[in-house]
């Protein structure tokens, strides 16, 4: 049986993410900060779905999981955990309260994360990090400003996609990046045009399909390659 890890499992994403890998067959490792809170995804968890409690910007946190799954195999490993980083972020309003936070979380979460987990991935069958990150990181399409929170914190997790990608090559693991588009979730809106089950179905067939030649590159959730 083939094993993904998830971080944000709790819902939107992350939540989709879990739905169809244990659909599929997976054994799924699904994370969140408040287990507690989250009834959707404690209605999933069984024997082939394990809910872990996970902070991905607290480093004993991340340290105790790996601990925790140290003898397992991870196929695949989804960095999806991330957070908008409150509404204060247009020129002239920025206060800068919320900006550790969010780039703890966007950006140095799934450095942690996958820094405690790789040799989990180097030992699976897939060899795949996938981290979510978003269009809002790229300075090409970048044509309205603004979010300057949400923005800074994608781009570095673009950057530290990257750079995984470069220094994981010789362990023969592939590190993707993932914008999912605009996706009907708390953080996108109702109005959205993209389904979270498309999304989620548009990475897992690029991330099935991926080999050691797409680490590194910016994709969209149907596959499209995205400018930086």
């Amino acid at each position: 049986m083939p094993t993904v890890l998830i971080t944000g499992a709790n819902r939107g994403l992350g939540l989709e993410f879990v739905k169809q890998y244990a659909d599929a067959g997976w054994l799924v490792h699904a994370c969140c900060r408040d287990p507690a809170k989250a009834k959707a995804l404690a209605k999933l968890t069984g024997a082939a779905t394990i809910l872990h409690e996970l902070d991905v910007a607290n480093a004993r946190h991340v340290l105790g999981l790996a601990r925790t799954l140290r003898s397992e195999a991870i196929d695949v490993l989804i960095n999806n955990a991330g957070v908008y980083g409150g509404e204060a972020q247009t020129f002239g309003k920025l206060d800068g309260t919320s900006w550790d936070e969010t780039l703890r979380i966007n950006a140095l979460g799934p450095l942690l994360v996958s820094q405690a987990l790789v040799d989990h991935v180097a030992r699976g069958g897939r060899k795949i990090i996938a981290c979510v990150t978003s269009k809002m990181g790229s300075m090409a399409d970048n044509t309205s400003g603004g979010a300057y929170v949400y923005r800074a914190s994608k781009a570095a997790l673009n950057a530290v996609g990257v750079s995984l990608a470069r220094d994981l090559a010789a362990k023969g693991i592939t590190v993707l990046l993932f914008h999912p588009g605009w996706v009907q979730t708390d953080m996108g809106g109702k109005s959205a045009p993209v389904k979270p089950k498309d999304s989620i179905a548009g990475m897992r067939r690029v991330i099935d399909a991926a080999t050691a030649k797409d680490s590194g590159r910016f994709l969209n959730y149907d596959g499209g390659a995205l400018s930086w």
